[in-house]
C-alpha cells in the first residue's frame, strides 16, 4: 500500500508565496501544493493537508495551540503513516519537544521543517526541507517499520531529535544545531539513516496524548551581578511551580547565602528548580564543584544535558499531569522521551 502521509501547515516562511501584484508576502492554500511543488508528483504517495486558518508566527506559540496540533496528530493517527508539521523557525525546537512528551507511546514520525527563505523565493531552502522531510515521513525498514518513529526537526540535509534540538543561527539555512545528539540522519545523494540512535519504541505500543499542560513554568538565565532581589521576587512568586535555572559551566552559580537560601525556601515551598547549563553543550554535574552540591542540598535537581526548550515543555507536561512537586523532581532527572543522554 502506498504510505499515507499528512502535511500539517500552522504556518511559518515556508508558507508564504509573493504576491505579484503587491510584493507582500501571503500564505497560500496547501491543497494547491502541488501546482507549487511539482516534484511531489513523484513520490507514490498518498499526501493529504491540514492547514491553520489563520497561520500562526511561531513568535506567537502557545500551550494551546501545541494541544491543537497533538489532537490532529492524534485524531489521525490510524489513518496516516506519518506527519510532516510545518512550522515556523523561532519556537520550532519548543513545539518540537512539548509534542515529543505529549505524544506518549508515539510510533510513527512526526517531522517537523520549516524554512529560511518563503518557498515562492527562487532561492528558498522550503521545497527541499520539505520534499526530505515527506520521504523521511513514508521511510520504512526492510520488515515494514517506520524508520524514524519519533518526533523530530528536519532542516538544512540533517535530521535530529525534535527535544535535543535548538535554533542557533538566524541567518543561515543550517538554522538548528543539536549538541549533545548526534542526527539521526544525514540527506546528501541518498538519506543515510543513524539507526542506532533513532528510537524504537516495543511492538504494539500503544499512543497516549497528554493534553493538559501547566504553564506557570518560567526560565531564568543567571549572569554576574544579578541582584538578590530580583532572585526572591522570582522564586516566591505564588503562581510559578517551576523554574529552569540556566547556570554556568557544568551546573556552577553564586554561593551567597541569599542565594542558596532563596533556593531551598523556594524548594521547600514546593516549587521544582531544574538546573541547566548555558553552555551549548556538556552536560550538568552537580557534584563536581563545591557550588553544584550545595544547589543539591537546597533541593535543586539536575538537568543534565537537556536544552532549556525540553525543559520548559517537560515540566509543562509533568505539572499537567497533575504530579506533586517531588514526582516531577523525579521524573526530570530521567528520560521519559530521549531527552537526556
Amino acid at each position: 500500500m502506498k504510505p499515507r502521509i499528512l502535511i500539517i501547515y500552522t504556518g511559518g516562511t515556508i508558507g508564504m508565496m509573493k504576491n505579484a501584484e503587491t510584493g507582500a508576502l501571503e500564505p497560500f492554500d496547501f491543497n494547491g501544493i502541488r501546482e507549487h511543488i511539482p516534484e511531489l508528483r513523484l513520490f507514490d504517495y498518498d499526501i493529504d493537508n491540514y492547514q491553520f486558518r489563520p497561520p500562526i508566527d511561531s513568535s506567537d506559540m502557545t500551550p494551546d495551540l501545541w494541544v491543537s496540533m497533538a489532537d490532529i496528530i492524534s485524531t489521525r493517527y490510524d489513518h496516516y503513516d506519518g506527519f510532516v508539521l510545518l512550522h515556523g523557525t523561532d519556537t520550532m525546537a519548543f513545539t518540537a519537544s512539548a509534542l515529543s512528551f505529549m505524544l506518549e507511546g508515539l510510533a510513527k514520525p512526526v517531522v517537523l521543517t520549516g524554512s529560511q527563505l518563503p518557498i515562492g523565493a527562487m532561492r528558498t531552502d522550503g521545497r527541499e526541507n520539505l520534499i526530505t522531510a515527506i520521504e523521511i515521513a513514508a521511510a520504512r525498514t526492510q520488515d515494514g517499520r517506520p524508520r524514524v518513529p519519533e518526533v523530530c526537526i528536519y532542516f538544512a540535509s540533517h535530521l535530529y531529535r525534535g527535544n535535543r534540538t535548538t535554533k542557533e543561527n538566524a541567518e543561515k539555512f543550517n538554522a538548528f544545531a543539536s549538541y549533545n545528539y548526534p542526527p539521526l540522519a544525514r540527506a546528501g545523494i541518498n538519506i543515510n539513516y543513524n539507526d542506532t540512535f533513532i528510537h524504537q519504541p516495543p511492538a504494539n505500543e500503544r499512543l497516549i496524548l497528554h493534553r493538559t499542560l501547566d504553564n506557570r513554568v518560567l526560565a531564568l538565565t543567571l549572569f554576574p551581578g544579578i541582584r538578590p532581589q530580583l532572585i526572591e521576587n522570582v522564586f516566591r512568586m505564588p503562581d510559578i511551580r517551576g523554574i529552569v535555572l540556566r547556570t554556568f559551566g557544568s551546573g556552577n552559580a553564586p554561593s551567597k547565602s541569599w542565594f542558596i537560601d532563596a533556593l531551598r525556601s523556594a524548594s521547600e515551598a514546593g516549587k521544582v528548580v531544574i538546573n541547566i547549563t548555558q553552555c551549548q553543550s556538556g552536560s550538568v554535574e552537580m557534584g563536581l564543584y563545591q557550588t553544584g552540591i550545595r544547589l543539591r542540598e537546597a533541593g535543586v535537581v539536575s538537568g543534565r544535558d537537556m536544552t532549556v526548550e525540553a525543559a520548559v515543555a517537560k515540566l509543562m507536561v509533568l505539572f499537567g499531569q497533575g504530579l506533586d512537586a517531588d514526582e516531577v523532581r523525579r521524573r526530570m532527572e530521567i528520560a521519559i522521551a530521549g531527552e537526556i543522554s
